[in-house]
């Protein structure tokens, strides 16, 4: 039987959710076990993606997946490599590099799933010390690897947010809410240091567009409007009064909803505040002549053309703030093999990678983000997952009765004409339990992390938190690889299930 030896370049929500599926479609006990291995990168050292460096402290709740995921990395046929880079150079020095030609003759198939990682940019506005993506104080609240620096609070009084999305009211509500409240969360001590000392008054969160076209959901919006020491701005009632003859969505009519009712906390009433900027479009900003004195960003006035575009009126205005953070969404890195820059992601068909010249990658496939863009939420990513490992399995055993989550769907004639003409690029015979040398010394110096690693931090950094009396107190790279250092036992390492740990030492 021909293998399946899957490689999966990433290792968030999306990795996890095809490498579950595959493991559960095809047992342990089932015929077709001995023939699957599935191994996992991330030039990250720890896995999850995006749920460990994008979720919001203060949403714990959205976490609970990774049960799942420690769920199915107890399958001795999964394997996860962190603190590997695979490919063109990493951003992080500490990650191992890989390239390509090293990589892909360990494979017979490959999933990019390595969602959306460059922020993109307002053309008006370059990022400089008063101007920064929003990707960078989601990374530094979130202790991400690439360690962006602390943004000013101490000197920073009003803040505007670029973008009317989820990660906007993220931003906003983590410099708005009371560091004693987020304490308990999984918010790193040196974030909460900086949090505390903030002069943060005031943050606006501007969009182009309207109420109704606001892309956050009425669950954060109504996150904002119970903050426990700020409140909103109020809106023009003309701006909360749908079109006439439009028929509003269920969500628009609840945005609508609160927003007609306003924060808890009535305007007056604290010393902070926020309000929702809506059709304003930036269009340049000035920076500071001297240290007492503002930005000041200019935005164009918008309206509504018949396509629902946001369109100049022809009038602006002026707005004096201290930081802008603009909040435009992501697209893939373009160093990506198979990038295709006009979607900003690898295009894919059901799945399958396509090359620039229109063939499909025989066992090329991406996942999440990296194949749909930087939209949807977990649940939606777990659909697009489970389609994608259907995609998998049809490929590999077409016309075997295989289940999967569309019922074993035989493989149409498209697609089969689409593998007559394939691009070619992995071996179809390897070694099961073969990795790259490059990995396998990596494992033995500490520089690349496995499960069992993981599973030892992970520990370790709960019972930190409990400590403090909060979810978790996380570890950087070189704190986590000291770590390391002290409870592992040196013994001869071939792979992930041949490490083994003590206690930790006391000094």
């Amino acid at each position: 039987m021909a293998p399946l030896k899957l490689a999966i370049v990433g290792a968030g929500p999306s990795s996890f959710y095809v490498a579950s599926r595959l493991l559960s479609l095809l047992p342990r006990s089932g015929s077709h076990a001995s023939s699957l291995k599935i191994h996992l990168y991330d030039r990250l050292w720890a896995p999850y993606g995006l749920v460990r460096y994008g979720v919001a402290p203060d949403h714990p709740e959205v976490k609970n997946c990774t049960h799942k995921f420690d769920e199915a990395a107890t399958d001795p046929r999964l394997r996860f490599f962190g603190n590997v880079n695979v490919g063109p150079t990493s951003p992080l020095s500490h990650a191992l590099p890989l390239s390509l030609e090293e990589f892909l003759p360990y494979y017979t198939h490959v999933l990019y799933s390595t969602g959306c990682t460059v922020p993109i940019l307002h053309s008006a506005l370059p990022p400089s010390q008063y101007c920064v993506p929003a990707l960078s104080m989601v990374h530094w609240y979130t202790q991400h690897p690439s360690k962006p620096s602390p943004p000013p609070l101490e000197r920073t009084s009003h803040v505007t947010l670029i973008g009317q999305g989820n990660v906007s009211l993220d931003v906003a509500r983590m410099l708005l809410t009371p560091p004693d409240h987020l304490a308990k969360y999984d918010v790193p001590t040196p974030v909460l240091d900086v949090l505390r000392r903030s002069a943060v008054q005031h943050v606006s969160i501007v969009g182009r567009r309207g109420p109704l076209q606001a892309a956050f959901t009425t669950k954060e919006l109504r996150e904002m409007m119970n903050l426990p020491d700020s409140s909103m701005v109020p809106l023009d009632p003309a701006l909360l009064a749908p079109p006439e003859g439009s028929t509003l969505t269920r969500q628009q009519s609840r945005t609508l909803q609160l927003l007609q009712k306003g924060s808890k906390n009535k305007p007056g009433m604290t010393k902070k505040t926020w309000s929702l900027d809506f059709f304003r479009s930036p269009t340049g900003l000035t920076t500071p002549t001297s240290p007492t004195d503002k930005a000041r960003l200019t935005l164009a006035h918008t309206m509504l053309d018949p396509s629902s575009r946001a369109v100049p009126t022809g009038e602006s205005s002026t707005l004096e703030t201290d930081l802008v953070i603009t909040s435009l969404g992501h697209r893939s890195e373009p160093s990506l093999p198979w990038y295709d820059p006009a979607l900003g992601h690898l295009r894919t068909v059901s799945g399958r990678v396509i090359s620039p010249d229109g063939r499909v990658v025989r066992n090329v496939y991406a996942s999440g983000w990296a194949a749909m863009g930087a939209r949807g939420v977990l649940a939606s990513t777990m659909m697009d997952a489970y389609a994608v490992t259907d995609t998998i399995l049809r490929d590999h055993f077409p016309g075997e009765d295989v289940q999967t989550t569309a019922g074993g769907a035989p493989v149409s004639a498209a697609d089969e004409a689409a593998a007559m003409d394939a691009v070619e690029v992995l071996p179809k015979d390897v070694d099961l339990d073969a990795i790259p040398p490059q990995v396998e010394e990596g494992l033995k110096e500490g520089r690349v992390t496995d499960f069992e690693a993981w599973r030892k931090v992970n520990a370790e950094e709960i019972r930190r938190g409990e400590e403090m009396g909060k979810e978790r107190e996380r570890m950087g790279w070189e704190e986590a690889r000291e770590f390391l250092a002290k409870v592992r036992t040196p013994v001869r390492v071939t792979g992930l299930h041949n490490m083994s740990y003590t206690a930790p030492s006391s000094d």
